[in-house]
């Protein structure tokens, strides 16, 4: 557990900590958003007696992380509040000694998940990527108790339940800049704003609420695609098997391996996802190995930017691999032709999944994090013309459009090796 006592808060953490009733903190990455609100949700369950707090996101990742800090908190400076025995703490539930208790759950699409508690206190972590049917479901559950919610998140947009609530004036609200922020190296911002465009870097470090970003995928269109409501990895005939993999940069994000199947070269069916979180290079070689072994695939999509080019060369040198093994790294590069190397470029890659969206020709897994990952996908358009591809949950939609690329190449010779 993350030890969050020795943590100096900032002016602006202090005023959060004094706050009473709804609150909306709406940030740029990293700012300490979540050790401020771990330490205040602490703090509230231990001076009030038989309080209900729940800790929500869209997929249960997010919810934990921010539910682990307040354990270890409290851990830290309430040790003797935590129950202990049967009533131990769970991944998902804090029983303390006053009655009071801690759930994390994530929502899910719909929020049917977490219907029927009665809370006093709601925290929503990430809370602009919660799907808008969920605040339907979980709003009624402080209505009895006429309890306090207080939402937390990098800014999605103009609109949506967040960007209501920042503008609503029974809720008291925060903006903070990445800038702001005296943990921040200069350094780094400023090689992100390098990196990014101006409109980016204003949505994901300044903070901002940004009607010039678009939502590539559209949220009914994602929600129609996703027809099938379990995975279902039996075996099929590898021929019209296909893998995508996003490996992890550095280790900081999830590792996806997704598959799907091609339907008489008509259509894809998605059939199995694995998300691995702080996965070695080694590991996500033997993970795919594995699963090539079971499901013998036709071919496996890796990125091979960055850290993927490592998981790549492990398996070009492995028999078992190195003959259905592809690159593809959407980098808009030049190709050495002697390589014969196909250039892809991202905008090709993200069209390809979403005319096989419109067209209805695949159907993919109803799952939480595929949805906010493909929701989180954005674009526009630089003085230049040309359009910028961003998410900053892109890793699940980066293997998805690479899995789907099964369709669009009947040759299956993107990179020969």
């Amino acid at each position: 557990m993350q030890n969050t006592t020795k943590f100096e808060l900032d002016d602006w953490q202090k005023e959060v900590m004094k706050v009473n009733g709804n609150l909306v903190l709406r940030s740029g990455r990293q700012v300490g958003k979540s050790e401020v609100v771990s330490r205040k949700a602490a703090e509230y369950a231990v001076a009030n007696k038989k309080k209900s707090i729940m800790v929500i996101a869209s997929v249960e990742r997010q919810s934990y992380l921010l539910f682990e800090k307040i354990l270890s908190y409290l851990v830290d400076n309430h040790k003797k509040m935590i129950k202990t025995g049967k009533d131990r703490p769970t991944k998902h539930k804090v029983n303390l000694v006053n009655g009071s208790v801690i759930y994390s759950l994530p929502t899910g699409m719909s929020g049917y998940g977490i219907r029927g508690f009665t809370i006093h206190l709601l925290i929503a972590d990430e809370a602009a990527f919660i799907p808008e049917d969920v605040w339907t479901a979980v709003t009624p559950m402080l209505a009895v108790t006429k309890g306090i919610l207080w939402l937390l998140s990098t800014p999605f947009g103009k609109g949506g339940y967040f960007y209501r609530c920042f503008k609503d004036k029974t809720f008291t609200t925060f903006h903070v800049s990445s800038e702001d922020c005296p943990r921040k190296s200069e350094e780094f911002l400023a090689q992100e704003r390098r990196r990014m465009t101006k409109v980016q870097y204003a949505q994901e470090y300044l903070g901002e609420f940004i009607d010039e970003l678009s939502q590539f995928f559209d949220t009914e269109l994602i929600k129609r695609s996703m027809t099938l409501k379990e995975k279902n990895p039996k075996v099929r005939t590898g021929e019209n098997n296909f893998m995508g993999v996003d490996v992890a940069r550095l280790g900081k994000d999830e590792t996806v391996c997704l598959s799907v199947y091609r339907i008489n070269n008509e259509r894809v069916e998605m059939f199995d996802m694995d998300i691995g979180i702080k996965k070695r290079i080694t590991e996500t070689a033997r993970t795919i190995l594995s699963r090539d072994y079971a499901m013998d695939y036709k071919k496996i999509y890796v990125d091979d930017g960055g850290v993927g080019g490592g998981v790549f060369d492990i398996l070009l040198e492995d028999d078992q691999t190195k003959r259905k093994v592809v690159a593809i790294n959407n980098a808009a590069r030049s190709i050495d032709n002697k390589d014969r190397r196909k250039k892809i470029l991202k905008e090709d890659l993200y069209n390809n999944l979403l005319t096989l969206m419109e067209h209805g020709k695949i159907d993919l897994i109803e799952s939480p994090e595929l949805f906010q990952s493909l929701k989180s996908i954005q674009y526009e358009y630089t003085d230049a013309g040309k359009i910028e591809i961003y998410g900053n949950y892109s890793h699940i939609a980066e293997a998805l459009i690479r899995a789907a690329w099964c369709m669009k190449d009947k040759t299956l010779n993107i990179y020969v090796y």
